[in-house]
């Protein structure tokens, strides 16, 4: 089962869902996270709830698509308490990039790098037996739900940033219910959307690499992550793929397991605040800025997986600067 969240005919937000290859709009909901809080307050189902509700006329994905009428798949009524976090050096072959990006080369060969270091943590103990505790990922805060961009909308790169690079990852969607309990709702495609060329600078810059906006779906990937997944992710400029590669995710891909990297994600009271919503990245090992990319204003991002359904597509844009003006109020 599916999610969307969209725009009908007459401009208002509408909430769909995909089941046996057919799409139809959820009757008497205008969101997804309206109907996650009508499932908490019932049947404690997603798929009960929409059952209950009834299903309304059928839809063109498709369609919405082109016509960038399509929502992230779900969102918050106050931005706010919408949380966008992320894991890094999770998949396997993941470390080389970084690796390259934050070697000291005044350090002899054979001393590990930071990352490196990291890395082989994960390799170690990322994949705990179950009901035990493995080592703790890297972990990031990218923002809050004003930096999610539609799929379909053009991301924004700060004036200030060196560098716009995509990083095609699989995002696991989460809402805090009334007891603190983080409820799983499943998973979709994400762009992270990073400053590679920043980040390399040093690699303490990385929590400044990551601040950026970002895009997830356009779909919600109901129940669990699949333990494969193979996706495509591209750059096209001018309507012509500049740049083109596989990107692998799911366990059998990966060096932590999806529960030890939400376990450390939720094992803080701060991130179990009844009501909130998270979307947390799960990494990649695919860079199109590791094949000596760097993009321009315009270039479209690309991220595809058949068992996500719709891709997820953004142009990058650059921002104008803004001055930073600090008024005293004393």
């Amino acid at each position: 089962m599916h999610l969307i969240q969209f725009i009908d005919d007459k401009g208002h937000r509408a909430v769909g869902v995909t089941q046996n290859g057919q799409t139809h709009t959820v009757n008497a909901v205008t969101s997804v996270y309206e109907l996650v809080q009508a499932s908490l307050a019932g049947s404690g189902s997603l798929a009960a709830t929409i059952a209950d509700k009834g299903l309304g006329a059928a839809i063109d994905k498709q369609a919405l698509l082109t016509e960038n009428r399509l929502l992230a798949p779900i969102d918050h009524p106050d931005p706010a308490h919408l949380h966008v976090t992320g894991t890094g050096l999770t998949h396997l072959g993941s470390a080389a990039t970084r690796d390259a990006m934050h070697k000291n080369t005044d350090k002899p060969a054979n001393e590990l790098t930071d990352s490196m270091k990291m890395f082989r943590m994960g390799l170690e103990n990322g994949k705990p037996a179950a009901g035990q505790k493995g080592v703790q990922p890297e972990w990031f805060y990218k923002g809050n739900g004003h930096v999610v961009i539609n799929p379909g909308a053009a991301i924004p790169s700060p004036s200030f940033a060196l560098d716009a690079g995509e990083e095609p990852e699989i995002a696991g969607i989460y809402v805090i219910d009334a007891k603190g309990q983080p409820r799983r709702l499943g998973f979709a495609l994400g762009n992270e959307f990073s400053d590679h060329v920043t980040e390399r600078i040093n690699y303490l810059y990385l929590a400044h690499s990551k601040l950026r906006a970002c895009s997830f779906g356009p779909e919600l990937r109901v129940g669990d992550l699949p333990r494969h997944i193979e996706g495509t992710s591209k750059i096209r400029r001018d309507g012509d793929v500049l740049w083109q590669k596989p990107f692998l995710s799911g366990e059998d891909n990966m060096s932590h397991t999806i529960a030890n990297l939400e376990y450390h994600h939720f094992k803080y009271d701060l991130f179990c605040q009844p009501g909130d919503v998270h979307v947390h990245m799960f990494g990649t090992a695919t860079l199109s800025f590791a094949d000596g990319i760097s993009t321009r204003p315009d270039d479209v991002f690309e991220i595809e997986e058949a068992q996500f359904g719709l891709p997820l597509r953004n142009p990058v844009r650059v921002e104008q600067e803004k001055p930073v003006v600090i008024a005293g109020l004393y």
